[in-house]
């Protein structure tokens, strides 16, 4: 290979590199300058699809990053905080925050690049406060960032004289579809949108590619970029995987439309090139702020139909829409304090039936199975927030002291029911990895603990069965049956280290035996204590029916 083709190609690829690095960095010190608000943003502002897009666009702009923004959102919406509706507005505001990256770009401060570098770099090693380190982990990103710039744009000069590279920008100009389908296939090997808006806007102001060439090139990045989300999303909840189809979906109909008007497409940015006298880099700048402010206002108001077709795409039984909390009206809270109070209870205890289902199916390890109980602990962890803020808008209300008192045992009960919730999946990778022969257990040792699961299943049963309407009489079955679990525990100990000393057991089987008796042990007091608890709503209801006496008599 010639030595000039050998040079471009270093060249571009490490402008490409330090290009690269120079978008994370910039990102990473926008993220730690901003604290841990990102998710909170995303959680908190999405009420309704307009303050999605907002709240898409303020993550995206301070992390670099549309793919974070949609993972991010996958994250939220396979834990349950947030709906399918919600996380469309979210990546439709992420597409429009991306932007921003290529008006920076724009910006000709090339020159500079180097000295930026060095200052970023200066206040990183040199200066001990946090703040003043983040903003020189930005100085030295955005230095990077047009540093490599400077280099791939350099690099891609020579192309010009190349007979096979302008022939492949001609029939890109001349063939739309070359043009998508290029864009999207850089972007996808590349894993960056930014990159390949960096690297059109090197290529048009270079003067390698027409406009009419480029505008296919910058609808086909904005379908590439989706493959991050798809990728998150493999492994993740249904809901996971249909916010990646809506990435997806969104974008492929976004640049289906701006292909089919491509020449009005292209006479806009003309017309904006003209009269606002841009610069090339410019020029995609604003061609590709266009494609997505115009795609999402095109696309908002039909977020519902998006999240239909989606769910006809990706069919199932979303389980975070099956489990979501059904009994919590915000109405009561202001209203009627107390019967809001009851509501909780109500929602505590579907709750604790969810965990139940989860427990009594630990036992036995099979791949669907763990997917099944990883969903439904998201769920529940999802349901146990949604009572947690619950309780805590009506602890701002002026309760009752009975009122009060309730509701510190419900926040109470609440907490233990997610861990036990914990357990369970906790247990359940214990089984794992004796089934999936990693570690051995003894027979006698595997019969010990189905006893001990007995019992704790059978308790935790209980427990949630006698909480709506409170009953002494199992509340006294409950607490018998964790006390014989804890004395069953207790024995078995003893019969394990009389195991390891004969050899029956290895010492790898025997810490994973101490490690799912511990659970099952921890199980079983968290029941115990639920049931307990219950004593102090039993004895307010029953203060509260004596009060109501003596007032009648009265």
């Amino acid at each position: 290979m010639d030595s000039s083709v050998m040079e471009i190609i270093f060249t571009f690829i490490g402008g490409l590199g330090i290009f690269l690095y120079g978008i994370k960095q910039m990102g990473d010190g926008l993220q730690a300058a901003a604290g841990d608000r990102l998710r909170n943003i995303l959680n908190t502002f999405t009420s309704n699809p307009i303050m999605g897009v907002l709240a898409g666009m303020i993550v995206t702009i301070l992390i670099q990053s549309s793919s974070g923004t949609t993972v991010i959102t996958i994250g939220l919406v396979s834990a349950g905080f947030m709906t399918m509706r919600q996380a469309i507005g979210v990546v439709m505001g992420a597409n429009i925050g991306t932007t921003v990256t290529a008006f920076i770009i724009g910006i000709d401060i090339g020159a500079y690049a180097l000295p930026i570098l060095a200052i970023g770099a200066f206040l990183i090693f040199f200066i001990q406060k946090r703040k003043v380190k983040n903003i020189g982990m930005i100085l030295f990103g955005f230095g990077a960032l047009f540093y490599g710039l400077e280099l791939m744009s350099g690099a891609v000069k020579p192309l010009a004289d190349l007979e096979g590279f302008k022939q492949l920008m001609l029939d890109m100009s001349f063939n739309p579809i070359y043009g998508l389908i290029a864009g999207t296939i850089l972007t996808v090997v590349i894993q960056s949108s930014s990159a390949t808006i960096g690297i059109l806007q090197g290529f048009f102001a270079n003067d390698l590619i027409s406009l009419h060439g480029a505008l296919p090139v910058l609808l086909g990045d904005n379908i590439g970029t989706t493959i991050t989300a798809v990728l998150a999303s493999l492994a993740g909840s249904l809901a996971a995987k249909r916010v990646a189809a809506v990435h997806v979906m969104f974008n492929v109909i976004g640049a289906s439309i701006f292909l089919i008007i491509l020449p009005l497409y292209q006479m806009a940015i003309e017309w904006m090139q003209s009269l606002l006298n841009l610069k090339p880099e410019m020029v995609i700048a604003f061609a590709h702020g266009t494609f997505n402010v115009t795609n999402t206002l095109i696309q908002l108001p039909f977020i519902f139909v998006l999240a239909w077709v989606v769910t006809k795409i990706v069919p199932g039984e979303d389980l975070n829409e099956k489990y979501k909390p059904r009994n919590l009206d915000r109405n009561l809270i202001n209203r009627a304090p107390s019967i809001a109070l009851q509501e909780a209870q109500e929602e505590i205890q579907n709750i604790g039936h969810m965990t139940f289902s989860m427990l009594k199916n630990v036992n036995e390890y099979d791949d669907k199975k763990e997917r099944d109980i990883m969903h439904k602990h998201a769920a529940i962890d999802n349901m146990n927030d949604n009572v947690r803020q619950y309780l805590t808008k009506i602890s701002e209300k002026k309760l009752s002291k009975k009122d009060a008192e309730r509701m510190t045992v419900l926040q109470d009960v609440n907490r233990t029911i997610l861990k036990v919730a914990g357990l369970s999946e906790a247990y359940l990778l214990d089984k794992k990895k004796e089934q999936t022969n990693q570690v051995q257990i003894s027979k006698k040792a595997e019969a010990s603990i189905n006893r001990l699961y007995d019992h704790v299943t059978t308790s935790f049963d209980k427990t949630i069965d006698m909480f709506d309407v409170y009953d002494r009489v199992k509340r006294d079955e409950i607490v018998k049956i964790s006390n014989e679990s804890y004395r069953l525990e207790h024995d078995l100990r003893k019969k394990h280290i009389k195991r390891l000393s004969s050899g029956e057991c290895t010492p790898e089987g025997g810490l994973l035996y101490l490690d799912m008796i511990g659970i099952l042990e921890r199980i079983g007091y968290h029941s115990r204590n639920i049931s307990e608890s219950m004593i102090d709503i039993d004895e307010i209801e029953t203060n509260e029916e004596t009060e109501h006496a003596l007032e009648w008599s009265h």
